[in-house]
């Protein structure tokens, strides 16, 4: 009886202006292991995934059923499925697109689909709608993506710097998230917005940290709306702001990253968990690979 073992790192969209269009994947993992079963059973073994459904309700298996239909399966054979994550819920860092990823890899392996890269990227950000969480997961390191019904996209490493999350104590739904944002820009203030969003691209591919730190903070499509939903996010974001290239609210929130020199990572790390204990501090690396299934050795 096969065993896999499914793993999708999370990811880090926008990075300031660069909305629904710029992520970057980070070394915190969703991992599943799948094995046949009697019936459908999503198991949690860690904290993160806790009290989320453990049937056919599960979002991972409505998206692998959904890559069954699209394939002409009518069916998924039954599994047990164990799942560990180290990636917060609704903080801003890619759980429900991580979800979205390990439902396509699991039918994949199931189904024996040996789906491309592209293949499972078209699959993701059809549902998704853009693909600033699901593409970094499934393809790693930094990804700068369009969809108009085809995902365009220019993928990109990461070096030299890492990631200091600060993740506040409570949940900030994505949809709560979109509500305050407005349904337009003016046009010259949208000509802006588009132009602080190209030189943080420019800055990102050449690895310009300094760069697209201040381009971060010009960010006119999203982070001056959802500041306010974010208690202390100025205050913590001014106090970084010494100490890091730059900080953006990552994703829809509300937890805040700072892009920090690698050589000073663990050093600044350690003082801000002793600054503001009441957050999580979690400092993370770019992920260089995606989303991968090993298949595992069948147990006596």
């Amino acid at each position: 009886m096969k065993r896999w073992q499914i793993s999708v790192p999370a990811s880090t969209a926008n990075i300031g202006p660069g909305f629904d269009s710029v992520g970057i994947a980070l070394d915190l993992y969703l991992e599943l292991e799948v094995q046949r079963g009697c019936e459908w059973e999503f198991i949690p073994m860690s904290d993160a995934v806790q009290g989320l459904p453990s049937g056919k309700e599960n979002m991972i298996y409505q998206t692998a059923k959904f890559v069954a239909k699209r394939y002409g399966f009518e069916d998924l054979p039954a599994c047990t499925v164990r799942m560990i994550s180290e990636i917060p819920l609704a903080r801003g860092l890619g759980s429900s697109a991580t979800a979205l990823v390990a439902g396509i890899e699991l039918a994949d392996c199931l189904l024996s689909l040996q789906l491309s890269d592209e293949e499972k990227l078209e699959i993701a950000v059809s549902l998704e709608g853009h693909p600033d969480n699901a593409a970094p997961s499934i393809l790693g390191g930094c990804v700068i993506g369009y969809y108009d019904d085809k995902v365009h996209h220019v993928q990109t490493p990461i070096n030299n710097v890492r990631f200091l999350a600060v993740i506040p104590p409570f949940e900030l739904a994505t949809a709560d998230a979109r509500a305050v944002l407005p349904e337009q820009l003016p046009y010259k203030e949208a000509v802006k917005a588009s132009g602080i969003a190209n030189v943080a691209v420019a800055a990102l591919l050449q690895q310009d940290w300094k760069l697209l730190g201040e381009m971060m903070k010009k960010d006119l499509f999203h982070q001056p709306y959802r500041q306010s939903m974010i208690p202390h996010y100025g205050e913590i974001a001014a106090s970084l702001q010494d100490r890091a290239y730059g900080v953006y609210l990552s994703g829809a929130g509300p937890t805040m990253i700072a892009v920090i020199e690698e050589a000073q990572a663990a050093a600044i790390h350690a003082d801000y968990q002793n600054k503001y204990p009441g957050f999580q501090w979690l400092l993370l690396a770019c992920a260089a690979k995606g989303s991968c299934t090993e298949e595992l050795a069948v147990e006596a």
